[in-house]
């Protein structure tokens, strides 16, 4: 386990990362003195499809003002911030990567959001919270480096309270056969947990929960990829998510551009609930 931890955090290292942002918005033009989450967006949204898809599924989760958020995996924090604006919400996030809370931090206090967002390193399986300690949990494309999925879903069970719903949305196993690497979450197939749908949604009922509604977006993120740089031949923007995943970063996402093609992976959105 400790390997394969160690791995991940490698795959996700970016030295300096904090620094490399900041200089990228100055150069975009960005006042750093008034910095906003819409500024922020092309970079700090570290999953397909972007704000777009987060704006999409809190809408889809009924996210309420003043909700106690806990963001599983939370990158470099754009959703955490958005739900924080948008919502009035309390977010506290955790990730496996240290540079990602150290940025996610940096970028909290330039928005002026560090009173309702917080980041901690932390790993997943064992996160930092009492037991019901929040409304609602969060997760963006996470759980595809995660082996132990029954022991990750049951640490978002038990910081939730009773009652409280588990929103998420996720790269899943397609019918297409193994997934071309590197991509975004594995720099080689040993990094790669992949559950069917099917599978996953059997896991989830076995942690305890109980689901609400499962939805199939794969088509969407099709589209979406049909008019990003991998297809179109246009080069990324200076201030792109290219800037997180590193030299490799066209590759990456030209092979999840073919995974999705080759129905070798899918997206599914879903809301989940803990019993009373």
């Amino acid at each position: 386990m400790e390997r394969h931890t160690q791995s991940v955090t490698d795959h996700y290292r970016r030295d300096g990362l904090a620094e490399i942002i900041r200089e990228a918005l100055a150069k975009d033009g960005k006042d750093l003195d008034n910095l906003t989450i819409d500024d922020l967006a092309p970079v700090d949204e570290f999953h397909t499809r972007g704000r777009e898809a987060t704006v999409e599924l809190a809408e889809f989760a009924g996210i309420e003002p003043g909700m106690r958020v806990v963001d599983v995996g939370s990158g470099l924090g754009g959703p955490a911030r958005y739900l924080a604006q948008t919502y009035g919400c309390t977010v506290a996030g955790v990730d496996l990567s240290e540079e990602f809370c150290r940025t996610a931090t940096m970028l909290a206090e330039m928005t002026g959001l560090a009173d309702k967002v917080s980041f901690q390193h932390a790993s997943a399986l064992d996160m930092p919270f009492e037991d019901a300690s929040f409304d609602l949990a969060w997760t963006v494309q996470i759980q595809m480096n995660i082996a132990d999925k029954a022991r990750f879903y049951g640490e978002i069970f038990r910081v939730l309270e009773p009652g409280g719903r588990f929103v998420f949305q996720d790269i899943l196993q397609g019918p297409g056969g193994p997934i071309r690497v590197p991509t975004p979450w594995a720099s080689e197939p040993g990094m790669n947990f992949l559950y069917s749908p099917a599978k996953l949604s059997d896991l989830l009922t076995d942690v305890g929960f109980e689901q609400i509604e499962w939805r199939d977006r794969t088509d969407a993120h099709r589209e979406w990829y049909d008019h990003q740089p991998e297809a179109t031949g246009k080069p990324m923007p200076k201030l792109s998510i290219h800037l997180v995943l590193g030299p490799e970063a066209g590759e990456k996402r030209r092979n999840t551009r073919q995974n999705l093609l080759e129905d070798r992976i899918a997206y599914v959105q879903a809301i989940l609930c803990k019993p009373d």
